[in-house]
């Protein structure tokens, strides 16, 4: 009888001690101009001129927002050049000269623990909105967007469940700033006047309940807990993450704050956090690089703009030149790049390496194992089938825009169709 796969491969456990190294920041930073929610941009430096970390050089144009694009280095504007971003494509970028001295931006400066205290609701939501902030769980939704409402919030979950196979930035972070992001969540939950926050992580990480409840002894007028949930993907889901720790089962459509929840990414939380204490925008994140086919996967702390190539060379080359696969992300919902040259922004979390494994994509079997397996309960074999007539009320009809484009059903389909390449193509036939 066929099942539902909810267990894969993770390659997790041998990487989670290995030591995070510090990268030296490279003679030039790359910050992009436009990205996944913003396809406009324009910047307000000019070739030559001398900046500071954290000033402000551009504004990405979002459908119904903007976003402050700041500079993660002091140094000089050298102009723009074309480099690959997340989604596949290339973007124009800001190059900047690193003068290494990080000059600060003389509106970067903390704030008194005074002056935290009296910020209001609406000061704090401002906060994100000019730091720019956005969900780094993948979707780089602004997070100002989440907290902007006047609906009743009960719950902020921190989600740090990271569940796609060999991404462990959110653990390393959550390892070493357990109590960073605890004060990001307290800032969150005072943005909405939430009464719990939750940290959420995978069963399997015992050592982070600890951090994390010796982070909450410094909150005490807050309630605040750790749920720890069942290894399986995709927990790391936002629905199904909330179905986990809370026991609550959202409709997929629905926004969560209708249900008098908000979900935002630990690594967004920890943001938060230095925006608010420090005026500070992000700087750095986690970056792994990883795979079969890296001659050494190492995990890295680097500056926002960092090109990847550099991390390579690091992790001392590939092992095949021309036999791999590069992903952006997680190998079940991350991007194929057929090119190295591109650099870590906000939203990155790894460069996966794989060595090239031929499959020839074979008739559908009817086996089911797609329909069983997906989570959001949608057939994509007969979707694809419509697709491949082009009949978009079938598609319409089959819900695929409820698909979240997990990977699943190509990860447990025999035949090796590339299943949910077929539900991203169905949904732009669609759109």
């Amino acid at each position: 009888m066929t099942e539902k796969t909810r267990c894969i491969p993770d390659f997790k456990e041998m990487r989670r001690d290995m030591l995070v190294e510090e990268v030296k920041d490279p003679k030039y930073i790359y910050i992009p101009i436009t990205d996944l929610r913003c396809p406009k941009g324009d910047t307000c430096v000019a070739p030559g001129d001398e900046i500071k970390m954290g000033q402000l050089i551009g504004t990405r144009h979002g459908g119904f927002f903007d976003q402050p694009i700041y500079s993660t280095v002091s140094g000089k504007v050298v102009g723009i050049e074309q480099k690959l971003h997340g989604l596949g494509s290339k973007v124009e970028c800001i190059k900047i000269e690193n003068d290494f001295k990080y000059e600060l931006h003389e509106n970067v400066k903390p704030r008194t623990e005074k002056e935290i205290k009296k910020l209001t609701k609406k000061d704090l939501v401002e906060i994100m909105e000019k730091a720019g902030l956005v969900g780094l769980g993948g979707g780089a939704f602004p997070m100002f967007i989440k907290y902007k409402t006047d609906k009743p919030v009960e719950y902020v979950l921190a989600n740090g469940v990271e569940c796609e196979p060999y991404i462990i930035s959110d653990y390393q972070l959550m390892k070493s700033h357990a109590r960073e992001i605890t004060e990001g969540l307290v800032y969150a939950m005072r943005s909405v006047d939430a009464k719990k926050g939750v940290v959420v992580f995978k069963e399997k990480y015992p050592e982070l309940a600890v951090k994390f409840n010796e982070a909450f002894k410094d909150f005490p007028d807050y309630d605040l807990e750790v749920k720890m949930i069942k290894c399986f993907y995709p927990q790391g889901w936002e629905l199904q993450t909330i179905k986990s720790a809370l026991g609550i089962k959202v409709p997929v459509g629905d926004l969560t704050v209708d249900h008098g929840i908000i979900v935002s990414n630990t690594s967004t939380l920890y943001g938060l956090y230095n925006a608010v204490t420090q005026r500070l925008p992000m700087m750095l994140r986690y970056f792994s690089v990883a795979g079969n086919g890296i001659k050494e996967e190492k995990n890295f702390y680097v500056r926002i703009g960092t090109p990847v190539k550099d991390l390579v060379e690091m992790c001392g080359g590939y092992r095949d030149e021309e036999n791999k696969v590069l992903i952006i992300g997680g190998p079940m919902m991350g991007t194929n790049l057929t090119s190295d040259d591109f650099i870590v922004s906000q939203t990155t979390t790894s460069l996966v390496v794989l060595n090239e494994e031929k499959f020839v994509e074979e008739p559908c079997v009817n086996c089911a194992s797609c329909v069983y397996s997906c989570p959001v309960n949608i057939q994509p074999v007969q979707i694809m089938r419509a697709y491949k007539q082009k009949d978009k009320d079938v598609i319409n009809s089959l819900e695929v825009n409820k698909c979240i484009e997990c990977g699943l059903c190509s990860y447990v389909c025999p035949s090796k169709i590339h299943l949910t390449e077929y539900m991203r193509l169905a949904k732009a036939l669609v759109k």
